[in-house]
């Protein structure tokens, strides 16, 4: 993998540009997908073959462009620009970002490959462009995750749009490149102002809103512990009231492209690997006990059972759509 400067007329009118070489196959929106809420998060917008994404680091908020070019007789490449305040400390973070260090190796050494289910098998081999982000962002990750805590994705992906749309900020100009109406997810001083009944109208809970506000009080340690390793920052997270072992993982996840960390207590991630693997459901402790001859790929093994396209069958109670707006 290789860092190159991006000469080109797109480059020389943002306020700084690199160009990525990832040194194999490479997907660009594969690899990124689990960042963004769904497709109408207001921080991202996917055009094509090109995402835009707006956010905040330490230096500031920034504007970034990715854009994948490369094919069977080209490398791969991916061309970055970016715009705002914080371009240096963003362009420093996008290799991580964009997958640099996820090593596949161990994973696809022979003889712990073939120890893998055949579905696991053949969905690397055609995934082997996919790589597990590494955010390094905590405050930006954590929140949506605590807004996703015991409630149907629909909700909680419509509580985020609404909180970006009220409380974000519009982001960096790119000129006439950027799309209209990107979105800076707000700083955790700003998710500190949200008044009760905004997060009553976004359809939160007061339980999941005390926990973002509780979590967000510590958010300068927060972001201390994307330095950290995975294992470790997610068992200090889990110190904050409300913020369990399923947000933790969640978060870590996207944070520090952690190939091990799982989400023990989803509501459907059990019975769905349970069904991949055995052809039954299982629980959490059933599902941990599946993939404990992979410890240390087991975030892996899942995002490959996913890749397959595999669903379970559909029996069983559904989670309700509350409206907490109404009460």
């Amino acid at each position: 993998m290789t860092i190159a400067a991006a000469p080109s007329r797109l480059a020389a009118a943002a306020d700084a540009a690199l160009r990525w070489y990832p040194g194999g196959p490479y997907d660009l929106g594969r690899t990124l997908g689990p960042l963004l809420r769904g497709n109408s998060d207001p921080s991202f917008c996917v055009q094509g073959g090109v995402i835009w994404n707006a956010f905040t680091t330490t230096d500031g908020p920034v504007t970034l462009r990715l854009s994948f070019a490369g094919g069977p007789e080209a490398e791969h490449r991916v061309d970055v620009q970016a715009w705002g305040p914080g371009t240096a400390a963003a362009v420093r973070a996008v290799p991580r970002l964009l997958g640099s260090g996820d090593d596949w190796r161990e994973f696809d050494e022979p003889a712990f490959h073939a120890t893998l289910p055949r579905m696991v098998r053949e969905a690397r081999r055609r995934s082997l462009a996919v790589r597990l982000p590494a955010s390094g962002r905590v405050v930006d990750q954590l929140v949506p995750i605590i807004l996703e805590q015991k409630v149907t994705v629909i909700e909680a992906r419509r509580a985020y749009r609404y909180l970006l749309h009220r409380y974000g900020t519009p982001a960096p100009q790119a000129g006439s490149l950027a799309p209209a109406g990107l979105v800076l997810p707000p700083t955790a001083g700003r998710w500190l102002q949200v008044p009760s009944w905004e997060w009553h109208k976004a359809g939160v809970g007061p339980q999941r809103s005390a926990t973002v506000m509780r979590a967000l009080r510590s958010a300068v340690a927060l972001e201390r512990l994307a330095a950290l390793p995975a294992a470790e920052a997610a068992a200090k997270m889990q110190a904050i009231p409300g913020v369990g072992i399923w947000t933790a993982a969640e978060v870590v996840q996207r944070t520090h492209g952690c190939p091990d960390s799982i989400s023990v207590g989803d509501y459907h991630l059990a019975a769905y690997v349970g069904a991949a693997l055995t052809g039954r459901r299982t629980d959490d402790a059933g599902m941990l006990r599946l993939l404990e001859p992979w410890k240390g790929h087991r975030q892996r093994v899942v995002r490959m059972i996913q890749a397959t396209g595999f669903r379970k069958p559909t029996f069983g109670p559904r989670i309700t759509i509350q409206d907490h707006r109404r009460h």
